[in-house]
């Protein structure tokens, strides 16, 4: 073989049909004219870097979706919703608010004290990493490292999501433990893995890995490593040497 067999280029199995093209992806892993009986041929996905695009769901949400924002307008009014606000998605039956970093403490608040909202509980903080991940480049105007929160109105059995972005070169975002106090553990996993700095917390120490680790572990740029493990004969590469995979 002279050449690396890409998808659309006509070989293995590989056409313009299976390529990425849109922001979509149709089959399984991307291959054709194979026989297919599992019905995953039909499958249509998002391209990586599909769930980062910069569109936003247009009004009404629909279902209690509204009342939740109206309720979130009434409680810090239009013009802070509107600069906190960036954009918001409605996807599967759950709405994602984006909001930028400065306004997070303000949106927080009041999502748990207002009597229409009652967003008691922060159920997770987790981190996402989206560097080369399809779409436009990682930088200023993508910001690659996110950070997601999960809030939860046992109030009104509802729940939505809060996520916001920063860049690797300023990855500061506000703890929200002040208003939230089970996000404690999970901000800090959240630095431990990401290098997220969660500005405010009590104690923003590693919690997985040893306090002197050098970098953190899922961000996409983080060497694999490894050792090669030989079985019966044959020799395993370390991941950062084996093939890669689309």
């Amino acid at each position: 073989m002279t050449g690396e067999i890409v998808p659309g280029d006509g070989e293995a199995g590989f056409d313009d049909a299976t390529a990425p093209s849109g922001g979509f992806r149709k089959g399984a892993f991307g291959v054709s004219g194979s026989g297919d009986t599992s019905g995953f041929g039909g499958l249509v996905r998002v391209e990586p870097g599909g769930a980062v695009a910069l569109h936003s769901t247009e009004r009404p949400y629909g279902g209690w979706f509204d009342e939740v924002t109206d309720a979130l307008i009434d409680a810090v009014g239009q013009a802070t919703y509107d600069a906190a606000v960036l954009r918001v998605l409605v996807d599967r039956g759950e709405i994602t608010y984006f909001v930028a970093r400065e306004h997070l403490l303000t949106l927080a608040q009041a999502l748990r004290d207002d009597e229409a909202l009652r967003f008691e509980l922060c159920s997770s903080v987790s981190g996402v990493d989206y560097l080369d991940s399809g779409g436009p480049a990682a930088g200023a105007t993508r910001p690659r490292l996110h950070v997601v929160l999960h809030l939860t109105s046992m109030t009104y059995r509802r729940r939505i999501r809060l996520e916001l972005a920063v860049t690797a070169e300023d990855p500061h975002v506000p703890s929200v433990t002040g208003i939230y106090p089970t996000a404690d553990w999970h901000e800090r996993e959240t630095f431990d893995m990401f290098g997220i700095v969660f500005d405010g917390h009590p104690a923003l120490t590693r919690i997985l890995m040893p306090d002197d680790w050098d970098g953190h572990p899922q961000r996409k740029d983080y060497p694999l490593g490894g050792v090669p493990v030989e079985y019966h004969g044959a020799t395993i590469p370390p991941p950062d040497t084996r093939r890669a995979y689309r």
